[in-house]
């Protein structure tokens, strides 16, 4: 056994290694920016490039905000579907129809994301432009409803469209977790005397490691995703508490920016800079996780 971990060491160090190696790549970038700006790049919402560099002045706090708003709006559509199908497929549909809905489904989650992208352009911010003139003309009291967006390309859409990409990633693995479940466990539930909406609710809780594990995975894939984002979010500098609004999330604004960053002497920075507090994002959600497990007894 102890031979066994000294050969799989080499290869946990260079994984580990390799994270490293990113974090000190963009925090060596991120220099410049956090020696002319210091922490205003990321609680300021200017992006202003010019020709001469003292001009210059940049703050990402608005894709900051989008990219943590359009992955709840995500999470918050993805999770309550995701656990449904889980428990459709396994409880109630007959063994022989599970693979008709489990193979559209692993097949969802291997489809580039470009495909997504343009469905969203196409057909989904379309398809709500309507809905969000209604909602506007007649509850623009509601902060959620209060900006007018005749385009369809705004919060909203991004959210939808995230929630529809991560979902096959977390009903896979509360489906496979749920599955998992000791047959004794459900005979057990059920020779109480409950009913099938209580009993699910007892099994659910058994795997709660599982659900939080399958919402930090549809979270992370969410705060990354970069094209179909960027395709239907409308790319603005906007903060605002509006599910209409335009805006940016921090993978849209690089994907859009990088370009021509090289033509500006303090972009580049404020770039990476962007992709250091992505990847600080992702490392505090999954300590985070790792910590509730913890304290569940499962890590």
């Amino acid at each position: 056994m102890d031979k066994f971990k000294i050969f799989l060491l080499p290869v946990v160090g260079l994984v580990f290694g390799i994270i490293i190696l990113m974090l000190i790549v963009f925090s060596l970038n991120s220099i410049p920016i956090f020696q002319r700006e210091g922490i205003a790049i990321y609680t300021t919402n200017i992006w202003k490039a010019g020709e001469v560099p003292e001009e210059e002045f940049y703050g990402i706090l608005a894709a900051i905000y989008g990219t943590l708003y359009t992955s709840t709006i995500a999470i918050l559509i993805s999770l309550p579907i995701s656990v449904g199908l889980a428990v459709f497929i396994s409880d109630l549909l007959p063994k022989k129809l599970r693979e008709f809905f489990i193979i559209p489904t692993d097949i969802m989650a291997g489809l580039p994301t470009i495909l997504y992208g343009i469905w969203g352009i196409f057909v989904l911010a379309p398809s709500l432009s309507g809905m969000m003139k209604f909602l506007y003309d007649n509850f623009s009291f509601i902060p959620f409803f209060s900006y007018y967006n005749p385009t369809g390309f705004s919060y909203l859409s991004a959210g939808i469209l995230l929630a529809i990409m991560v979902t096959p990633f977390a009903t896979s693995l509360i489906r496979e977790a749920y599955m998992a479940i000791p047959s004794i466990y459900r005979e057990a539930v059920y020779s109480l005397g409950l009913t099938r909406y209580e009993a699910t609710k007892v099994l659910l809780s058994y795997i709660k490691p599982a659900i939080l594990a399958g919402t930090l995975l549809a979270f992370g894939r969410a705060v990354g995703e970069t094209v179909a984002v960027s395709l239907v979010i409308g790319n603005a500098f906007n903060i605002h508490s509006s599910l209409f609004a335009p805006g940016y999330t921090i993978s849209s604004l690089i994907a859009n920016q990088f370009g021509n960053a090289f033509i500006y002497e303090f972009m580049p920075s404020a770039l990476f800079s962007a992709g250091l507090a992505l990847f600080l994002i992702g490392l505090v959600v999954n300590v985070s996780g790792l910590l509730v497990l913890k304290r569940w007894g499962y890590a």
